[in-house]
């Protein structure tokens, strides 16, 4: 009897899940025929399913609302976008679609906005969120936006010094600003405090001396952001009740605060057996920020939410074909495939993500215990487990066979941005070509190249060779 690799999965799976499915033997994702992809375009590539991202946001924004109006909840959600995880164009236009806000990193994402702008994807009633360190050339163009008619945009302060930062570039209108505060890490982390964010304890005096009579700002926000995710356990909801509890204070001595930012942190499917209770966690926060507040007897804030990774990280794979399989020695089994890891899935090889890795093929044939090895010269450059389970099963290959493809899914998430998007990569390996894949208004899936593998020439100028 034969142990097939698909009887492994459906053993082990809830098979058909989560966008995966067999056609004639032949894996599809989101209902895509991968097959038809490599025979058009072969590999490697990237591909990215725009549908998705609004799928994502509208299950989101659905949860949310029916949370709100199920406990009467007076505030209104905003979801917002955060450019950082993907920046691409078809990415944030596809997001801003579905009538998205954003939240920029850098000066650079002021440019991004200005671009889009001027292109008509979004309007001037666009809410900003100005998040991370703000260095004198962030600030400018912040305040250049602001200028520009853009009235919602709000600027997290990160520290106490960002203020004096702000001061410098002596803005001219009133300025919409919010404070972060710092979560502590879960224990097994390397430091107890974020370095992102003002001490809670501080939060408060400083208020009270910096931002109460000055006329110059509007305190609008609130935020955190615990780094872990959000999670169901107590050292989350420890440190969601901590800063509600902020929130209530500053409410008290502000008239001007109306909004309670809980930041990102909803996970993605990375494992086939992956479970996570979208609804409950959403009802859950909603319930808690409503308790506090009746508690407190101040009005309920609107909830803000900055999801990247949850937005787009389900909307793209990366496709490989095997070239080759090394028996090293009794027990280890190598599958080379046509491009690398560490270039194509740079957080896997640095921050030791896992994502869905399944072969697209040849499911009838009978599986063994494998890694993967990309063509770069360094011996880093490899996959051998995969979430909750420290070895990797896949279908038998033999030299010979016709080849056998494996994929990587819902990498949509910060791989082009880690890695850097085209030019130069480790060993001269170029990125994989980039597709994209819509559907029109029939629901035909809709495909093109964003963009191919570099040329030599393109690389060499770079390099200074041309």
């Amino acid at each position: 009897m034969k142990n097939e690799y698909q009887d492994l999965i459906k053993q082990t799976f809830t098979f058909p899940k989560g966008g995966f499915d067999l056609n004639d033997e032949w894996l599809t994702f989101q209902g895509i025929p991968l097959k038809k992809l490599i025979e058009k375009y072969g590999t490697p590539f990237r591909i990215t399913y725009l549908p998705k991202i609004g799928e994502q946001i509208n299950k989101a924004r659905h949860l949310f609302n029916q949370a709100i109006e199920k406990y009467n909840y007076k505030g209104q959600y905003q979801y917002c976008y955060c450019t950082k995880c993907n920046h691409f164009f078809h990415v944030i236009k596809e997001a801003l679609r579905h009538q998205v806000h954003l939240e920029t990193s850098s000066s650079y994402d002021i440019d991004l906005i200005i671009n889009l702008l001027e292109k008509g994807i979004l309007q001037k009633d666009l809410l900003v969120i100005h998040n991370g360190y703000k260095t004198k050339a962030y600030l400018e163009k912040i305040i250049q936006l602001q200028n520009l008619g853009f009235k919602n945009s709000i600027t997290i302060l990160d520290s106490k010094n960002e203020l004096q930062r702000l001061r410098q570039v002596q803005p001219k209108n009133k300025i919409k600003i919010g404070l972060r505060m710092a979560t502590n890490e879960e224990p097994q982390s390397a430091f107890h405090t974020s370095r992102l964010g003002i001490p809670p304890d501080e939060i408060l005096p400083f208020f009270r001396k910096e931002i109460a009579n000055n006329k110059q700002l509007e305190l609008k926000m609130l935020h955190f952001f615990v780094d872990s995710g959000i999670k169901d356990n107590p050292f989350y909801w420890g440190e969601f009740q901590k800063a509600t509890q902020l929130y209530a204070q500053l409410k008290k001595e502000s008239n001007d605060l109306k909004a309670l930012n809980i930041g990102g942190g909803f996970p993605i499917q990375n494992y086939l057996g992956f479970e996570y209770n979208f609804e409950h966690i959403i009802h859950k926060i909603v319930r808690n920020i409503k308790n506090t507040c009746t508690e407190e007897m101040i009005p309920e804030p609107d909830i803000f939410t900055e999801f990247g990774k949850y937005t787009v990280g389900e909307s793209s794979a990366i496709i490989f074909e095997v070239l080759e399989k090394k028996q090293q020695n009794d027990t280890e089994t190598w599958y080379i495939i046509d491009n690398s890891l560490l270039n194509t899935i740079p957080d896997a090889w640095g921050l030791k993500e896992k994502f869905i890795l399944l072969p697209i093929n040849k499911w009838n044939n009978e599986y063994q215990r494998v890694s993967i090895g990309g063509i770069s010269c360094d011996h880093t450059d490899y996959y051998n487990s995969e979430d909750l389970n420290q070895e990797i099963l896949l279908p038998k290959y033999e030299d010979g066979d016709p080849p056998l493809y494996l994929g990587f899914f819902h990498t949509g998430a910060y791989q082009d941005a880690v890695s850097g998007y085209g030019g130069i990569k480790h060993c001269l390996i170029p990125s994989p070509k980039s597709i994209i894949i819509d559907r029109d208004e029939h629901g035909n899936f809709i495909d093109y190249i964003f963009s191919d593998e570099p040329s030599s020439d393109t690389l060499f100028q770079i390099l200074g060779y041309r």
